[in-house]
């Protein structure tokens, strides 16, 4: 019998181990979303305040008068290295600790469960571009972009399939072949004169 509770101490101990495991992994995954999201060049590492603003309101983190976009920055600019811009996953995770405690009160006094509950809220979130500029499909809007409709220098720009040329369609090409721009009777001097 005792052998038997020992074993299940040691089970129950090692399950436990293998939730913290997956639940630092899903947390590594969303830090690593939010750090790489619109920096072509981040490492995924690291995370600066304004895209940690900005996963803090994504997940749900922020909620009214319990976690304000205030207290997110006081928190950050405290576990932030001195003289540094940026916070690593391990900062990270005791930021999310902090918080937990401030963002479920109700589960006061159990901290598991607060910081459960607070990798739910993490958990599979990627940044998203809600409140960008869309396509706008007014009836202005559709007129000036139809390159059909364009004349002159522009009309050049632009192939019969509406699509731009590109420097193609910017550049004078200027060709060596004895005749003026904009000749349009080119190589027909044969086809008129075929007895000269």
């Amino acid at each position: 019998r005792l052998w038997y509770q020992r074993r299940l101490r040691e089970f129950q101990t090692f399950q436990h181990y293998l939730i913290q495991i997956n639940l630092s992994c899903v947390m590594e995954e969303t830090f690593a979303a939010f750090s790489k999201f619109g920096d072509t060049k981040s490492t995924g590492k690291e995370l600066d305040n304004k895209k940690f603003s900005k996963l803090c309101k994504e997940t749900g983190i922020i909620q009214g008068k319990l976690v304000t976009s205030t207290d997110i920055d006081i928190i950050f600019s405290k576990h932030k290295p001195k003289g540094g811009r940026t916070i690593t996953l391990k900062e990270f995770g005791v930021i999310l600790d902090e918080l937990s405690v401030k963002r479920f009160p109700k589960k006061k006094g159990d901290v598991e469960a607060q910081k459960a509950a607070m990798q739910d809220l993490i958990t599979g979130k990627a940044p998203g571009t809600k409140g960008t500029t869309k396509v706008s499909k007014a009836g202005a809007t559709d007129r000036l972009t139809d390159t059909s409709k364009y004349t002159g220098s522009h009309k050049e720009r632009f192939g019969a399939d509406g699509k731009g040329k590109g420097l193609e369609g910017r550049e004078d090409v200027i060709e060596d072949d004895g005749y003026v721009v904009g000749y349009t009777n080119k190589d027909t001097y044969d086809k008129d004169h075929p007895n000269e």
